[in-house]
């Protein structure tokens, strides 16, 4: 007799049942339901992410930047900021 309750599977089986038999139907409407909640809860917990940050700055255009010491130019070599090092530039 105790071996009935021994594992959580008969349980499971047995509130299945209970579930079809007597709430039959009224499973779409709490299905429908449930949809809606996990849509609503979804939306609030991205909000709570995105809540206090500013959105980033669109970019205007090309930033123009530097390389700092390039991997192909000798050292002791000045550098001006192009992309061609010093040892190779025409």
């Amino acid at each position: 007799m105790g071996r009935l309750f021994d594992g959580p599977w008969p349980i499971v089986i047995i509130i299945v049942v209970a579930l079809l038999l007597f709430a039959a139907p009224k499973l779409p409407a709490m299905a429908r339901s449930l949809g809606q909640s996990m849509r609503i809860i979804k939306s609030e917990v991205k909000e709570m992410k995105n809540d206090g940050k500013a959105e980033p700055p669109e970019p205007s255009g090309p930033v123009e930047g530097t390389i700092v010491n390039h991997p192909k130019a000798k050292p002791g070599e000045p550098t001006d900021g192009t992309d061609v090092p010093p040892s190779t530039r025409a």
